[in-house]
């Protein structure tokens, strides 16, 4: 069962590649490229530069050169470390994620003097995956990138949702919010998105560089207020943020704004793409399946608790296959080392434990990883466990619940050889939870 558990999770990776995606979206011919259904002949357009930054980005790049060639006038894009890819013609820097890092500004830099060149004759291509909001990172005048990357690392500790941490990025930033296509100097602007979150809210997306903005300083101040913040945050961002509200500092460009009346922007893969194609491998290893309509979105060990009830209580035929996606959200306390794909399957052993399930005949499997093959800052995509993994950790007297309090799924799973390592992956939409009964 873990087996096809595991090929089930990779069908679901395999469906949103960039190599699948792009040719439908990119096309060249004799005389003419389309990008997203639109025609340009080669005689009126100048240019075309490619930009962009996400843990996907370096296959997105690859792919966007092997279709474009020699149409494509230069390009850089930036990407985690280790998601590297050869490339030609387009430059690919790696910096830091979540946390950034000093080359996260510079590509941020390196980016803006790429679009220097940019004139209203050419076209801008814009690649954009998950994990952008960190690995493109502009520093404000005013701020230092320590109090940035303290502002990043107090918000992904601290329970707040994607949206919420990306509420604050966008107005500790210049490019970020749309703000990104005030330097694109009128040029045909196309945003070719592969989404890693719930619902598929542009402006959320690696903190929506190229589109409007539904959020404003309020709300960022706000996010820190909510999450009790205001105590640990730098000086310098809390000024930053107060400067904002009152209007002393631009705010982001809202929905109706010219800015982007040349712009185009196409979600071409998501978290529901990954499921569908789970559940067809599914089916194709005999399973009855369902896919859970909810994404996920809540506190890790509640969605994992509701899950495992699910599961455990499904009453149609089996052996069964239930597939859910989405981004829970983790308090981390603790010094342990994990992230929330292994915390979600710890939590979901725990609950085995006191469900007693040794004590029954059921076979399962529980998965939960990361599609772009991290989870935390651990080398692992996530977990997998079964009846072995249960009876493993109770006759070596592993304390579960200690592992929970520290937020240290690695370190268990890493002794009952449970952890879920695939490398990266190349994509990136959100995380998928899959659960076999037999």
């Amino acid at each position: 069962m873990t087996e096809d558990i595991i090929e089930i999770f990779n069908a679901g990776i395999n469906a949103v590649q960039p190599s699948q995606l792009l040719g439908e979206y990119l096309r060249v011919e004799h005389d003419a490229v389309q990008i997203c259904g639109e025609r340009f002949l080669k005689c009126d357009f100048q240019n075309i530069y490619v930009i962009g930054a996400g843990k996907a980005v370096a296959a997105m790049a690859f792919e966007t050169e092997k279709i474009l060639g020699d149409n494509i006038k230069e390009g850089i894009v930036t990407t985690k470390y280790g998601h590297r890819v050869a490339t030609k013609k387009i430059k690919i820097l790696e910096s830091a994620h979540p946390v950034p890092d000093e080359i996260g500004v510079i590509a941020v830099k390196a980016t803006l003097g790429l679009l220097q060149k940019v004139t209203s004759n050419d076209i801008v291509i814009c690649l954009i995956s998950g994990g952008a909001s960190s690995l493109w990172c502009d520093v404000p005048h005013e701020l230092s990138l320590k109090d940035v990357q303290s502002t990043f690392d107090l918000l992904i500790k601290s329970g707040a949702s994607i949206n919420e941490i990306n509420i604050v990025r966008k107005h500790l930033s210049a490019i970020k919010g749309g703000q990104l296509i005030r330097y694109c100097n009128g040029a045909r602007v196309f945003s070719l998105i592969i989404s890693d979150v719930p619902n598929d809210d542009l402006d959320v997306i690696a903190s929506g560089p190229t589109v409007p903005d539904s959020s404003t300083f309020q709300d960022a101040f706000e996010v820190i207020v909510k999450y009790h913040l205001h105590s640990t945050l730098p000086i310098s961002i809390k000024s930053y943020l107060e400067k904002g509200i009152s209007g002393k500092i631009d705010e982001t460009p809202k929905a109706g704004d010219e800015l982007f009346k040349n712009t185009i922007t196409k979600i071409i893969a998501n978290n529901k793409i990954a499921q569908l194609a789970a559940e067809k491998t599914a089916k194709a290893l005999g399973y009855e399946t369902l896919i859970i309509p909810e994404i996920v979105i809540g506190d890790t060990s509640i969605e994992a608790k509701k899950f495992i009830a699910l599961l455990f209580n499904y009453r149609g035929n089996k052996p069964i296959c239930i597939i859910q996606g989405g981004e829970s959200t983790l308090k981390v306390t603790g010094n342990g080392k994990g992230g929330r794909n292994q915390h979600f399957v710890l939590v979901a052993l725990q609950e085995l434990k006191k469900m007693n399930m040794l004590d029954t005949a059921i076979q399962f499997s529980i998965l939960s990883g990361g599609t772009d093959g991290t989870d935390g800052p651990t080398n692992a995509t996530g977990a997998v466990i079964d009846r072995k993994t249960l009876l493993n950790t109770l006759e070596n007297n592993l304390p579960i619940e200690d592992y929970l309090i520290n937020h240290d799924a690695y370190h268990l799973f890493e002794q009952t050889g449970n952890l879920l390592i695939t490398g990266p992956t190349q994509t990136n939409v959100m995380d998928i939870m899959i659960g076999i009964v037999q």
